[in-house]
């Protein structure tokens, strides 16, 4: 990659040149994300998952500009009017639209007044005019009078035709609307069909709203223009024609002589013409465009961060769950899962209205704990979900066992998915439904993955935003989670397995197939047993699987497969075995890193690896803990100003986070009610105050029985 591109991305990200450029170079290795941030720290600095990611990113945004480059000098040179310092200009800018700026006057264009006016043979009065070189336009245009050109106010028209094009493609101008238009404000009006339709309701906010376009936040961009797009709006930038113009006429003059009076009108008069024809419909729009681009940008960020959170939710483990699908009409689905997600039995219960059938519904629970030996219940948060919480209360559960709420977010969409037809070939979605809320509980990571992340309910305008930047942020932050997890290589699903890196959707087919028919892999190295695994694909993915009873310890860890020789000599050094070593403190704290450190493996791996064997194989997920709502609340209308309440962050935005208060409706903590918990003193980013499904303690502000909505402030955080 260039060096102008390498340098611009390294200050973008505040590092050095060299790490960019040989994080690029591992990239086009055909290494993953995870691995170069895990174990290629020396070559990169120690570049994190965000920030390799960010280079993969800029470095795929600079291949693209570089071809559109080579495209606008091919077309230029083609024309005969590539001069030097016009390649110097393209070959070293760093942004499209500086780059179609430059091509601008130069791109094939549709017939336009300006081209109408140069066939009538008017360009030299144009120019005449454009370089004060005539004092009276009026006197000149007589000349060009001809069988296209009927009269001097038609000579003239058409010079100012010529004129406006010219300078509505002349960079500086746009450059300097460009930083002009950014400081105005952006202005929504309600348009006829929006003033009486119901639909429109929804942007009323907006009906005639105004802020700058500095200020403005990405959701009311995102919602002012998505009004925009459904026609109940109507969008612009209140950039003013006669400061705008006379911006462009004092530039255009600057540094020459001061035209004639009369040259000097023909020059307004086409300037005036070229912003308000030309220049506002296109500056304005490409200005929008890039606000949005910085609200989609934003948007994307808060899901990925929401995202994380939820594939990191903390897990119950490896347990005999009971996973209830709660509702009324329909009864509760049940679904008993072994210690391993599987499926052992379901049935179905109804101990709500309309059936009520609370005897037989008791005990058929009371039977399926004992029988089953439960030791976990999985209740879906939906519908029903508080009554069936509190039909539990007169179960009589097994000791030790604990009741959890889970979000049943996309769990409908799993359960119709081609995934879970697959997983479940002989059940209907009811049961799929059932599992997938059990196996949410045991491990949510391995089972989320299965849902498309646009699903899981985390995500804020997410269907307005650039939808290959969300695709790419999001597939990146599920690789990231799951790398960062590790993966048990005996007991993974191939859903699961596809993102650990470098397996992919056909490696993990293969992986599995070669497990079913072979049976558990005895170690990391039976992995080059597999069809199609290479030696780049081992290298890529082995320290990211786990096998926990392999008889060689470090398989069960993330030291890769390539240091092992140097756990090999720590322990010989020490006078102990490898086992012995995993998980003594007292033994580790006796080794000097700089001792290992060897050609391709510097301090900072060697420093990682101590680490590790300290906490070999360590979950850095936290345990799932129990949580119950407040008793006294089933209903909005149980709500009263000034209560006090538990609840779960279900939803995290640039505005606030939305709670579950344990009603149908979710409360909002707006971002103006967070500030007692807030870093610092400036703006409030929701996202660094709380977490999804993180436990809360929040006081009821307002509730609006109508709208169903209720405002709430925090005072507490779990």
């Amino acid at each position: 990659m260039k060096e102008i591109y390498v340098k611009h991305i390294a200050e973008t990200l505040q590092v050095q040149p060299w790490q960019v450029e040989n994080c690029i170079i591992l990239l086009e290795e055909g290494n993953t994300m995870p691995f170069i941030s895990r174990y290629r720290k020396e070559k990169t600095g120690g570049l994190d998952d965000g920030e390799v990611a960010a280079v993969n990113h800029s470095k795929g945004v600079f291949e693209e500009l570089e071809k559109r480059k080579e495209t606008v000098l091919s077309v230029i040179e083609g024309q005969g009017k590539l001069t030097a310092e016009l390649r110097s200009q393209i070959e070293s800018c760093l942004e499209p639209a500086v780059l179609e700026d430059l091509y601008l006057p130069f791109r094939p264009k549709r017939r336009t007044r300006a081209t109408v006016a140069k066939e009538a043979g008017l360009e030299p009065l144009a120019d005449l005019i454009f370089d004060m070189k005539t004092a009276s336009p009026s006197r000149e245009a007589s000349k060009f009078l001809s069988d296209k050109v009927g009269s001097v106010d038609d000579a003239l028209q058409g010079a100012r035709d010529i004129i406006a094009e010219r300078i509505s493609e002349t960079p500086s101008v746009r450059q300097t609307l460009r930083g002009i238009f950014s400081q105005r404000w952006v202005i929504s009006k309600v348009t006829k069909e929006g003033q009486n339709n119901p639909e429109a309701a929804k942007y009323r906010s907006y009906f005639d709203f105004k802020e700058p376009l500095q200020k403005i936040a990405s959701h009311r961009l995102l919602a002012i223009l998505r009004g925009e797009e459904e026609g109940f709006l109507n969008v612009k930038i209140d950039a003013l024609v006669d400061k705008c113009s006379a911006k462009i006429y004092y530039d255009f003059c600057k540094g020459k002589r001061y035209p004639a009076p009369d040259t000097a009108q023909q020059l307004k008069e086409s300037i005036e013409d070229s912003f308000t024809r030309l220049l506002y419909p296109s500056i304005s729009r490409e200005v929008i465009k890039e606000c949005k681009a910085k609200a989609d940008a934003e948007s994307i960020r808060v899901f990925g961060d929401n995202l994380r959170q939820l594939l990191l939710s903390p897990p119950v483990g490896q347990k005999r769950t009971l996973a209830i699908d709660p509702g009324f009409r329909n009864g509760c689905k049940m679904a008993v899962l072994d210690e391993q997600g599987n499926l052992l039995h379901h049935t179905i219960i109804y101990p709500h209205p309309p059936q009520s059938d609370k005897v037989k519904s008791l005990l058929t629970l009371e039977n399926i704990c004992e029988k089953y030996r439960i030791q976990a219940i999985a209740i879906g948060n939906g519908t029903a979900s508080r009554e069936t919480e509190e039909f539990l209360r007169r179960v009589e559960l097994p000791e030790g066992c604990k009741v959890y709420t889970v979000s049943e977010d996309g769990a409908s969409i799993y359960s119709a998915s081609e995934v879970a037809r697959e997983e479940f070939p002989d059940y209907d979605v009811t049961v799929r439904g059932a599992v997938s809320i059990g196996r949410r509980l045991m491990d949510p990571l391995s089972e989320l993955v299965k849902i498309d992340p646009r699903s899981l309910g985390v995500g804020q305008y997410q269907h307005d935003v650039d939808q290959a930047l969300l695709k790419e942020e999001l597939d990146n932050t599920v690789e990231s989670c799951v790398n960062l997890v590790g993966v048990n290589l005996n007991t993974a699903s191939p859903y699961l397995l596809r993102y650990v890196s470098g397996i992919g959707p056909s490696l993990s087919q293969s992986i599995v197939a070669y497990r079913t028919k072979n049976g558990p892999f005895p170690s990391r190295e039976a992995l080059r047993k597999v069809p199609r695994l290479g030696d780049k694909a081992f290298e890529q993915c082995a320290a990211f699987l786990r096998i926990p009873d392999a008889k060689n310890p470090l398989d069960n860890s993330a030291v890769h497969p390539e240091s092992y020789h140097i756990v090999a000599k720590m322990a010989r050094d020490l006078g102990v075995s490898e086992k012995k070593l995993l998980g003594d403190k007292d033994l580790l704290s006796r080794l000097k890193p700089e001792q290992y450190v060897e050609k391709d493996f510097g301090l900072p791996t060697v420093s990682d690896i101590i680490k590790e064997l300290a906490k070999p194989g360590l979950d850095p997920r936290e345990g799932a803990q129990e949580f119950s709502f407040d008793e006294s609340v089933k209903d909005i209308e149980d709500l009263y100003e000034g209560m006090e309440l538990p609840g779960i962050i279900t939803n995290v935005t640039a505005f606030g986070a939305f709670v579950d208060i344990g009603i149908h409706e979710n409360g909002l903590i707006h971002v103006s009610q967070m500030r007692a918990f807030a870093p610092g003193r400036g703006s409030i980013d929701p996202s660094k105050v709380v977490k999804l499904h993180q436990y809360v303690r929040v006081r009821v502000l307002g509730v609006d029985l109508d709208r169903k909505r209720v405002s709430l402030s925090l005072i507490g955080k779990d």
